[in-house]
Protein backbone atom coordinates (compact mmCIF):
# COMPACT_ATOMS: atom_id res chain seq x y z
CA UNK A 1 0.00 0.00 0.00
CA UNK A 2 1.28 3.17 -0.91
CA UNK A 3 1.29 5.85 2.37
CA UNK A 4 0.34 9.30 1.39
CA UNK A 5 -0.40 12.59 2.96
CA UNK A 6 -4.06 13.13 3.81
CA UNK A 7 -4.15 16.73 3.26
CA UNK A 8 -8.27 16.82 3.38
CA UNK A 9 -7.93 15.01 7.16
CA UNK A 10 -5.20 17.66 8.23
CA UNK A 11 -7.36 20.10 6.78
CA UNK A 12 -10.50 19.35 9.04
CA UNK A 13 -8.14 19.35 12.00
CA UNK A 14 -7.19 22.73 12.27
CA UNK A 15 -10.30 23.69 11.32
CA UNK A 16 -11.95 22.28 14.46
CA UNK A 17 -8.82 23.37 16.23
CA UNK A 18 -9.92 27.06 15.18
CA UNK A 19 -13.43 26.61 16.48
CA UNK A 20 -12.55 25.00 19.58
CA UNK A 21 -10.13 27.73 19.80
CA UNK A 22 -12.84 30.35 19.14
CA UNK A 23 -15.37 28.87 21.51
CA UNK A 24 -12.91 28.71 24.23
CA UNK A 25 -12.61 32.55 23.76
CA UNK A 26 -16.12 32.94 23.81
CA UNK A 27 -16.55 30.94 26.65
CA UNK A 28 -14.08 32.80 29.06
CA UNK A 29 -14.73 36.27 27.42
CA UNK A 30 -18.41 36.29 25.69
CA UNK A 31 -19.24 37.78 22.47
CA UNK A 32 -16.80 40.48 21.21
CA UNK A 33 -18.89 43.26 19.23
CA UNK A 34 -20.99 41.91 16.57
CA UNK A 35 -19.92 38.07 16.55
CA UNK A 36 -22.06 35.89 16.31
CA UNK A 37 -22.01 32.28 14.83
CA UNK A 38 -24.58 29.84 12.63
CA UNK A 39 -23.36 26.01 13.26
CA UNK A 40 -24.70 23.17 11.49
CA UNK A 41 -24.16 20.20 12.42
CA UNK A 42 -25.38 16.58 11.83
CA UNK A 43 -27.92 15.43 14.13
CA UNK A 44 -27.38 11.80 13.03
CA UNK A 45 -24.13 11.50 14.51
CA UNK A 46 -24.21 9.22 17.27
CA UNK A 47 -22.33 11.55 19.91
CA UNK A 48 -24.83 14.52 19.29
CA UNK A 49 -27.24 14.93 22.09
CA UNK A 50 -30.34 16.75 21.85
CA UNK A 51 -34.11 17.02 23.05
CA UNK A 52 -35.93 14.12 21.60
CA UNK A 53 -38.34 16.84 20.67
CA UNK A 54 -35.56 18.75 18.65
CA UNK A 55 -34.12 15.01 17.14
CA UNK A 56 -37.62 14.10 15.88
CA UNK A 57 -38.01 18.00 14.29
CA UNK A 58 -34.20 17.99 12.59
CA UNK A 59 -33.33 14.39 12.11
CA UNK A 60 -30.64 14.96 9.24
CA UNK A 61 -29.37 18.37 10.53
CA UNK A 62 -29.71 21.28 12.28
CA UNK A 63 -28.12 24.78 12.63
CA UNK A 64 -27.84 26.70 15.74
CA UNK A 65 -27.30 30.52 16.27
CA UNK A 66 -25.14 31.47 19.45
CA UNK A 67 -25.93 34.91 19.66
CA UNK A 68 -27.97 36.84 22.25
CA UNK A 69 -28.97 34.03 24.98
CA UNK A 70 -27.03 30.94 25.46
CA UNK A 71 -25.35 29.12 29.12
CA UNK A 72 -23.22 26.74 30.36
CA UNK A 73 -21.16 26.79 27.06
CA UNK A 74 -18.43 24.22 27.59
CA UNK A 75 -15.32 23.16 25.70
CA UNK A 76 -13.02 20.48 25.56
CA UNK A 77 -11.00 18.26 23.16
CA UNK A 78 -13.94 16.46 21.35
CA UNK A 79 -16.67 18.82 21.13
CA UNK A 80 -18.83 21.50 23.30
CA UNK A 81 -22.40 21.67 24.90
CA UNK A 82 -24.26 24.55 25.44
CA UNK A 83 -27.78 25.92 26.24
CA UNK A 84 -29.93 27.48 23.87
CA UNK A 85 -33.26 28.78 24.54
CA UNK A 86 -36.05 27.66 21.83
CA UNK A 87 -39.70 29.09 22.57
CA UNK A 88 -38.40 30.08 26.01
CA UNK A 89 -37.32 26.45 26.98
CA UNK A 90 -33.59 26.39 27.76
CA UNK A 91 -32.61 23.07 25.99
CA UNK A 92 -29.02 21.56 26.59
CA UNK A 93 -27.03 19.98 23.70
CA UNK A 94 -23.41 18.25 23.20
CA UNK A 95 -22.19 18.77 19.57
CA UNK A 96 -18.70 16.85 18.54
CA UNK A 97 -16.80 18.65 16.52
CA UNK A 98 -16.49 15.87 14.28
CA UNK A 99 -20.90 16.40 13.29
CA UNK A 100 -20.23 19.92 12.45
CA UNK A 101 -20.58 20.86 8.66
CA UNK A 102 -20.53 24.45 8.78
CA UNK A 103 -19.15 27.28 10.85
CA UNK A 104 -20.30 30.84 9.92
CA UNK A 105 -19.92 34.34 11.97
CA UNK A 106 -21.74 36.84 9.49
CA UNK A 107 -20.45 39.41 11.23
CA UNK A 108 -16.63 39.21 9.81
CA UNK A 109 -17.85 37.20 6.79
CA UNK A 110 -16.16 34.38 8.26
CA UNK A 111 -17.48 30.83 6.86
CA UNK A 112 -16.10 26.89 7.28
CA UNK A 113 -17.25 24.42 5.68
CA UNK A 114 -16.52 20.56 6.27
CA UNK A 115 -16.97 18.57 3.02
CA UNK A 116 -18.04 14.73 3.82
CA UNK A 117 -15.45 12.49 3.03
CA UNK A 118 -15.62 8.62 1.41
CA UNK A 119 -15.31 6.86 5.06
CA UNK A 120 -17.54 9.31 6.67
CA UNK A 121 -21.01 9.03 5.36
CA UNK A 122 -22.82 5.49 3.68
CA UNK A 123 -23.91 4.54 0.19
CA UNK A 124 -27.32 7.02 0.77
CA UNK A 125 -25.89 9.95 1.67
CA UNK A 126 -22.85 9.15 -1.17
CA UNK A 127 -25.97 9.37 -3.60
CA UNK A 128 -27.57 12.70 -2.18
CA UNK A 129 -23.94 14.32 -2.79
CA UNK A 130 -23.36 13.21 -6.42
CA UNK A 131 -26.04 15.83 -7.42
CA UNK A 132 -24.88 18.64 -5.04
CA UNK A 133 -22.15 20.35 -3.70
CA UNK A 134 -24.01 22.25 -1.60
CA UNK A 135 -25.34 20.95 2.01
CA UNK A 136 -29.31 21.14 2.14
CA UNK A 137 -30.23 23.70 4.78
CA UNK A 138 -32.73 23.10 7.23
CA UNK A 139 -35.95 25.15 6.73
CA UNK A 140 -35.97 27.98 8.80
CA UNK A 141 -37.80 28.01 12.12
CA UNK A 142 -37.84 31.49 13.89
CA UNK A 143 -38.37 31.09 17.52
CA UNK A 144 -39.96 33.44 19.71
CA UNK A 145 -37.65 32.82 22.62
CA UNK A 146 -34.08 33.64 21.58
CA UNK A 147 -32.41 30.83 19.20
CA UNK A 148 -33.79 30.48 15.44
CA UNK A 149 -32.70 27.95 12.78
CA UNK A 150 -31.59 29.49 9.74
CA UNK A 151 -30.57 28.88 5.99
CA UNK A 152 -26.92 29.66 5.47
CA UNK A 153 -28.03 30.69 1.71
CA UNK A 154 -28.60 34.37 2.81
CA UNK A 155 -25.19 35.11 3.99
CA UNK A 156 -23.48 33.90 0.86
CA UNK A 157 -21.88 36.41 -1.39
CA UNK A 158 -23.05 35.41 -5.63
Amino acid sequence: MVRSIEYGNLMHQAMRGLIRQVLTDVRQHGLPGEHHFFITFDTTHPDVQLADWLRARYPDEMTIVIQHWFENLEVDEEGFTITLNFGNQPEPMRIPFDALRTFVDPSVEFGLRFEAHEDEFDEEEESEEDGDDEPTPPPAAPSPGGAEVVQLNRFRKN
